[in-house]
């Protein structure tokens, strides 16, 4: 093992800078170890330089960004510093990620593996939020006398009896780990949830499956968490005051991989997001009159009395998202800018606060079981939060933020997003005692980090831009010589129609196909379904009956061709043969309608700059380097890439797209 010791009686400790040196060195640990146990791990100066970069800012106290493309191994180059020195330390690293699947790879691949090379003994835990744990004492209310009456629907006791099947042998109550998932409705009332948390007054809190999982983090080297949870816990520590205010320990180092999503994360994580179902759904918990059932459904006059009123705070709930619905139906738009705090009168939350105080005293003085005056107080607090939340967006009180209203799925929302993440991130992120490292592939424009740095508030920190280990004759871009300009929409989804059958034959089908709009993505397919039928490809097409998930599945299972929008843009991993041709149909520019981008361009222009040229452009390369990077994932893939956009030629801006990327360009 080695000698890690920082205590006096260590005569000679190995340094930090060395420790590295030994592990990713051409003749080092990683390759001759891992070589003897059969797996391949070939020397990457890519790496090592990551790896020193993290550690001099490790030594020194500062921040790092990297741009460190597909090939690089960068979560290697990054755990092997943090594990080292998380143990010389002895306070835990936090590793934050976008997706799941990154998530998955370093808990379940990369970190068991680095185990048994580092020659230390560290532990590593993965941090959920804690609506994913399942609470026993709520489960048990839901379970027993009470249940027909708390249930907000018969047609959920289905989903009641696999959870408590399930319950009697799951270790962790990770939602995760079940075999089925749960009805989000049956979910919502057992789930761990804070202000339904008796802490040590509850009687099952010594076999509490979220406090189980806040011991493991707490004893972690290593914690693998989410941007969800990581900005949750960065507010929560910024409003006490005090690094023991959130939800994760008091770590030593942040490490944010997938780092090109910074500023999208903290714009929702810390911002406001109220939907007519979420207010409904509450007001379901404590009395649903349809189905007549709720917490109460009790006996005596004043249970009546709120029953009434609680009907009526629906009523009232009903007629505010309905007016936002109708505005956003006149405008023929699925969301829109609130600029005008009068355009809809807020007869909510001063109702929704009224019930709120009304409820709250019935539950104290009346509800004698612990445990169910716990769950209404927990309903009840999601009332005040609505309530408060509402009265912000009504009164549009709060500064430098963007006011909304969306439409998804027929669940209308009023949301709010902070306009100033940059000035948040400085003080909350940037600011504090501890360094922080960003990764990602993308986060450059001109080879330069100046725009990400502004928009994140990074400005006292390292940059590091590493090489790409490919080669840029593994892939071509081809881009038809007769495309007209995609601002004559009709002939532009024509000529794409037209174009599409050649690229998809030179590659046999095994293409992800692009789109920056649903609209033109559903007009295409359908024109493309009989081509790829004919030749026998799986057509797969996002917004259809399978999840990402499950069409990414089909596509690695070969022969097919997948039609999809932003989410396949970027966290898409496609290594081999089944994927060998990406298509961009469109540079992906922001759309202006979208109310966040418009709030953004709006806020650059009152500064004097130009929005497209300091944010609407350097986003679309962003973007179009994410588009193009889900080519080229190992060594030995090759393929071609498609562009239909012949912008890139005929705008000044066009030659940002072209050298962004480094592969060689042919015009067809």
């Amino acid at each position: 093992m080695i000698d890690l010791a920082v205590s006096p009686a260590a005569t000679s400790p190995v340094s930090l800078r060395e420790l590295c040196e030994r592990f990713f060195a051409p003749d080092g640990i990683l390759r001759s170890t891992a070589a003897q146990s059969g797996k391949a791990c070939e020397y990457r100066p890519q790496q090592l330089e990551m790896a020193r970069a993290l550690v001099e800012i490790l030594e020194k106290g500062r921040h790092l960004c990297v741009e460190a493309p597909t090939g690089v191994g960068k979560s290697f180059a990054y755990l092997v510093p943090l594990i080292y020195r998380a143990k010389q330390e002895g306070r835990p690293a936090v590793v934050s990620t976008e997706t799941i699947n990154l998530q998955e790879q370093l808990i379940q691949k990369d970190i068991p593996f680095l185990a048994k090379l580092c020659g230390v003994e560290f532990k590593a835990a993965l941090a959920k939020g804690r609506h994913n744990y399942l609470c026993r004492r709520r489960f048990a209310l839901l379970s027993g006398e009470q249940r027909d009456s708390l249930l907000p629907s018969a047609t959920l006791l289905a989903d009641l009896k696999l959870l408590d099947r399930w319950c009697r042998d799951t270790k962790d109550g990770d939602r995760d780990g079940a075999d089925f998932r749960p009805d989000p409705a049956v979910w919502s009332m057992v789930c761990s949830e804070t202000s339904g948390c008796l802490g040590p007054k509850c009687g099952f809190f010594r076999t509490c499956f979220y406090q189980r999982a806040r011991l493991e983090w707490a004893n972690a080297d290593i914690i693998v968490a989410n941007h969800a949870l990581f900005f949750t816990d960065m507010a929560m520590k910024a409003a006490s005051g005090t690094a023991a205010g959130g939800l994760l320990p008091n770590y030593g180092v942040v490490l944010i991989d997938e780092a090109h999503t910074l500023e999208a994360n903290a714009a929702e994580y810390l911002g406001i997001h109220i939907s007519h179902a979420g207010v409904n759904g509450a007001l379901n918990r404590l009395y649903n009159p349809e189905s007549a059932r709720g917490l109460l459904m009790r006996e005596g006059k004043t249970a009546m009395k709120l029953r009434a009123a609680a009907a009526e705070v629906r009523r009232a709930s009903n007629d505010f998202f309905a007016r936002y619905e109708a505005f956003l139906a006149e405008r023929s738009e699925n969301s829109a800018r609130i600029l005008d705090p009068g355009l809809v009168r807020d007869n909510l939350s001063g109702v929704l606060l009224e019930f709120y105080k009304q409820a709250a005293a019935y539950a104290e003085d009346e509800v004698e079981d612990d445990s169910l005056r716990t769950e209404f107080a927990l309903q009840l607090s999601r009332c005040l939060e609505y309530a408060s939340s509402l009265s912000e967006f009504a009164m549009q009180s709060r500064p430098d933020s963007a006011y909304y209203v969306e439409n998804e799925r027929d669940n209308i929302s009023v949301n709010i997003a902070p306009l100033n993440v940059a000035e948040i991130l400085s003080e909350q992120l940037f600011g504090q005692d501890f360094p922080v490292a960003l990764c990602s592939a993308t986060l450059t424009v001109g080879n330069r980090f100046d725009y990400y740095a502004g928009r994140i508030g990074f400005h006292d920190g390292e940059a590091l831009r590493l090489d790409s280990p490919f080669s840029a004759e593994q892939a071509k871009l081809y881009i038809p010589r007769t495309m007209p300009d995609p601002g004559l929409q009709e002939d532009f989804e024509e000529a794409v129609c037209d174009e599409l059958p050649r690229f998809l034959d030179m590659s046999k089908g095994r293409a992800f196909v692009l789109f920056t709009s649903h609209k033109m993505l559903r007009h295409v397919s359908e024109a493309m379904r009989p081509h790829c039928l004919k030749n026998g490809w799986r057509l797969l097409i996002q917004g259809e009956d399978l999840s990402r998930t499950a069409m990414l599945r089909e596509f690695k299972a070969g022969n097919a061709v997948l039609f999809g929008t932003d989410s396949f843009w970027t966290g898409v991993d496609v290594p081999g043969d089944a994927l060998s041709n990406v298509v961009i149909t469109k540079l992906p520019f922001l759309s202006p309608g979208n109310p966040l981008v418009a709030a953004r361009e709006e806020r650059i222009r009152l500064s004097g700059k130009n929005p497209f040229m300091e944010y609407s452009l350097p986003e679309a390369v962003l973007k179009f380097k994410q588009g193009v990077g889900r080519l080229i994932r190992s060594r030995s893939d090759t393929g071609i890439l498609v562009l239909l956009d012949r912008r890139v030629f005929t705008k000044r801006y066009g030659r940002m797209f072209l050298d962004s990327i480094p592969y060689k360009v042919e015009q067809v």
